[in-house]
């Protein structure tokens, strides 16, 4: 059996999990400046983000979300969610869900992969409020870089892997099906999954 407290949830996370906060009702009406989807239903996690925005200071003052997800991914964005009224913009844009997990007391390494959707949501939805805005050149796209190109998996893909779990090569094929035509993507793959394993997880 495993130590109970290596998948204990914290008491901030319950909490959030039994009342989050800002989430979106059924029947509120609640017009947005900005919003943003992330992940897909079909998969099992989806979430919706949005924002609206005092257009003259830039500060975002009212949020609201909703989530297809599990306790982890209800709870971090409960907690993103009071954690960005009053922030600026370019600040919120900046939370990593690195910092979620700290104020949640950490959360158990397989499910710090869910407070990726409601970061990843945010942001589309800062995104988004700038197209609104036409504010072009405000908008900040992920760039990936194409790392097996037999199987079309971009780092992006490799960094949700491991916050997935992966930890080794042969962990990161399961999850993406990488180097299982070819091979030559091996080194630098490994050298990325190093890399990511010691930015998220090694203090």
């Amino acid at each position: 059996m495993e130590n109970k407290s290596n998948w204990a949830y914290s008491e901030i996370v319950k909490d959030h999990f039994i009342n989050p906060r800002n989430i979106l009702k059924n029947d509120e009406e609640f017009i947005e400046d900005g919003k943003g989807i992330e992940g897909n239903v079909k998969c099992g996690d989806e979430m919706m983000f949005l924002i609206k925005v005092d257009h003259d200071s830039q500060i975002i003052n009212a949020c609201r979300w909703k989530t297809y997800g599990c306790a982890s991914a209800i709870a971090s964005t409960s907690l993103l969610s009071e954690i960005i009224i009053g922030m600026s913009l370019d600040e919120a844009f900046n939370l990593t869900p690195k910092d979620l997990a700290k104020k949640l007391g950490d959360l158990p390494e397989h499910k710090i992969h869910c407070s990726v959707l409601g970061d990843k949501a945010l942001r589309a939805a800062i995104n988004n409020y700038y197209e609104r805005q036409n504010m072009i050149s405000k908008i900040r796209k992920e760039k990936t870089k194409t790392i097996c190109q037999c199987m079309s998996v971009t780092d992006s893909d490799i960094e949700l892997a491991v916050l997935d779990g992966a930890r080794t090569y042969l962990e990161l094929q399961e999850h993406t099906k990488l180097g299982t035509v070819c091979g030559q993507c091996k080194e630098e793959a490994t050298k990325i999954l190093e890399s990511l394993v010691k930015k998220h997880f090694e203090k």
